[in-house]
């Protein structure tokens, strides 16, 4: 990890993301992979 963090913004985006592709039925380990941090 490099140090840097997330801003509040981002971290909202992928969860709405993450509630939109839950909403259509993927898979909790497919939704992940896509909108998942590096580490």
């Amino acid at each position: 990890m490099d140090g840097k963090r997330e801003k509040p913004e981002d971290i909202v985006l992928k969860l709405r993301q993450i509630e939109v592709l839950h909403g259509q039925g993927m898979p909790i380990a497919e939704f992940s992979m896509r909108v998942r941090r590096p580490l």
